[in-house]
């Protein structure tokens, strides 16, 4: 069972009963961290990341026992409107590299230490064209937040979310656009690979498909203008909130992807992290609105989850400093 198991309406999810922070245990971490052999703060994120894990698990000490990463793939129906200059085989295709262990995010999952699974969501059935109506009716829309729900291993200490999908940031353009507002120019770069013609041309699309659903708010966004993949994103957030597990988020599409949960109530991202500032320029404005800031800025802007499994290492880092240094007293270090 997962928490989304008996969901029936859209309307439920603002509803869900969730847990929070610890703020005992993250108080608790924090004096730890002013007790260690070093200059209060002098680790910078390090320490804050530390503290954020010890609030979402429960305890002064947090350990990362075992990290999972999940991609979820997705076909648009949005991709009728010419905005990739990829055919939508490229999505398949590119879950069978992930599945043979021959992409980026294999290798740095690797290096991370993260079981990746990868989660292909009806590859022969794309979604709607949000500029003619809904990407997808409610009933679809839960089935693939339930599917992202069920793929959560329950014993994982941390979960890394990434994702594939050709045309996916149109539709990371359009939620973003929806959710916060602004032009939709602002909102769209290059993708895999659109030229200035090509970018203009999205953001036409996603003007065309944010002005034909702005009255669609919350999930019912997510129904709109999303795909399969978004609405797993969504469903994995959620069941990962449900067991105290912190999230790392990958780049724009995944971001954008959990903008509808922040349009819901911001209070159901409260767990999560983002891994790093996408390349994309419209990752920052999200950040930004969403008051997110990145664990890493490396000019990336490959998505299915490369930025997040990367960034998995520097919380594993600060755990290690955060558990393995010795406090003053114990190091016979005076502290002033």
């Amino acid at each position: 069972m997962t928490i989304l198991s008996d969901l029936h309406s859209l309307d439920d999810i603002a509803a869900l009963h969730l847990p929070e922070c610890d703020h005992a245990a993250a108080a608790a971490a924090k004096a730890r961290q002013d007790s260690l052999t070093k200059p209060p703060g002098s680790l910078g994120r390090l320490e804050e990341l530390a503290i954020f894990m010890a609030g979402w698990q429960g305890r002064e000490r947090p350990q990362i026992a075992r990290a999972q990463a999940l991609v979820f793939a997705g076909n648009h129906g949005i991709c009728d409107q010419g905005v990739n200059p990829f055919p939508q085989e490229v999505t398949a295709q590119m879950v069978a590299n992930f599945q043979a262990g021959g992409a980026a995010i294999n290798q740095l999952c690797r290096a991370s230490n993260a079981d990746l699974s990868v989660v292909a969501l009806e590859l022969d059935r794309p979604t709607r064209d949000f500029t003619q109506g809904p990407a997808m009716d409610p009933a679809e829309t839960i089935e693939a937040m339930q599917r992202g729900a069920a793929a959560v291993d329950p014993e994982a200490s941390v979960l890394v979310l990434g994702e594939m999908g050709i045309g996916n940031s149109t539709v990371a353009a359009a939620l973003a656009c929806a959710a916060f507002g602004g032009a939709a120019t602002g909102w769209v770069g290059r993708g895999t690979g659109s030229d200035t013609d090509g970018q203009a041309h999205k953001a036409r699309v996603v003007e065309a498909g944010v002005a034909r659903h702005q009255a669609a708010r919350g999930m019912a966004m997510l129904a709109a203008l999303g795909g399969r993949e978004q609405a797993a994103i969504c469903g994995a957030v959620l069941e990962a909130r449900a067991r105290l597990m912190p999230v790392i988020l990958d780049g724009y599409i995944c971001t954008a992807s959990v903008a509808p949960l922040f349009d819901t109530a911001p209070r159901l991202l409260d767990h999560c992290l983002v891994g790093h500032a996408s390349a994309e320029p419209g990752h920052l404005h999200l950040l930004e609105a969403m008051s997110k800031p990145p664990i890493l800025s490396m000019q990336m802007a490959l998505g299915e989850g490369s930025g997040a499994a990367l960034a998995l290492g520097v919380l594993r880092a600060a755990l290690e400093c955060h558990n393995g240094m010795a406090t003053f007293a114990e190091a016979g270090v005076s502290d002033g």
